[in-house]
């Protein structure tokens, strides 16, 4: 199993079109940007075009490619025929960058005001419709072989470690990180060119806490956490290492234990792996 380390080899970013879905703000718009500025081309995706149009305009004429397509990943029936329609259009993309993503408040001590459709719609935000756009797109990566190609996934440090406040959105990380981590050992086993990559950010200064949101924060949420532009930096340094199967930022290596017993937690996974195999 392989850990980041503080002695990483910095790296060039091995991708050369990147799909960045959730580009339209916060840490897609950001990473995205930092991609073109490396000369990486990026098609992103969102669902306000206004926003896109505003990407392309800032970033269009920089050092690569940028390319847009407004689509709303909640709309599960339609991901197929977008998938095969980005492809069709880039044949060449390599790398599939899932990083939409809401947060809502829940308080489970007042069960009359617990919204089940919002719940609904944050776990398929955030976990249902990345498996169907990871059905979809990875056929597509797993042609180009022996080219390598990847599937990055945005959780966050609250799938390792959940707080009271939002639990169905820590409940949708968890999920999707422990999916990730079963699916690159699938990879790993069949020597696959399609790497899997998980981003653990911590609480970053994004429009994700605003009160348009979550107007529990009452203004305050856009404060809350680490300067994108410090984000971005580290995480892309993260994603340029030679070691960059997970990327876990800032506090998420230390106080929320990334670097400590989510280590051994998966090194008791890969043990159970092997007793499976042994087993059968």
């Amino acid at each position: 199993m392989e850990f980041p380390s503080p002695k990483s080899t910095k790296m060039p970013f091995e991708y050369k079109k990147v799909l960045m879905l959730g580009a339209t703000s916060g840490i897609g718009w950001a990473l995205a940007a930092k991609m073109v500025e490396n000369g990486v081309s990026v098609i992103a995706v969102g669902r306000r075009q206004e926003k896109l149009d505003e990407f392309a305009k800032q970033y269009g004429s920089g050092k690569a490619t940028v390319d847009t397509a407004a689509f709303d990943i909640t709309k599960l029936k339609e991901i197929p025929g977008f998938a095969k329609e980005i492809f069709s259009k880039h044949p060449d993309l390599d790398c599939v960058f899932l990083n939409s993503g809401l947060q809502r408040h829940l308080d489970w001590t007042k069960p009359e005001n617990v919204d089940l459709d919002t719940m609904e719609q944050e776990m398929l935000t955030n976990y249902t419709s990345y498996m169907h756009l990871t059905k979809a797109f990875l056929p597509y990566l797993q042609k180009q072989a022996p080219k390598p190609t990847s599937l990055v996934f945005t959780t966050s440090g609250l799938a390792l470690v959940p707080i009271i406040y939002c639990p169905n959105y820590c409940a949708s990380k968890a999920a999707l990180h422990h999916m990730i981590l079963a699916m690159r050992q699938q990879m790993k086993q069949i020597d696959s060119n399609v790497k899997i990559i998980e981003v653990y950010p911590p609480a970053v200064q994004t429009e994700l806490h605003d009160d348009k949101h979550q107007p529990e924060f009452q203004g305050k949420g856009r404060s809350l956490g680490m300067p994108l532009d410090e984000f971005t930096e580290e995480a892309w340094a993260g994603l340029s290492a030679d070691d960059n199967e997970q990327v876990p930022v800032q506090a998420v290596k230390t106080f929320m234990g990334f670097n400590g017993w989510e280590k051994e937690r998966q090194g008791t996974m890969m043990k159970m792996m092997e007793m499976m195999k042994k087993s059968h």
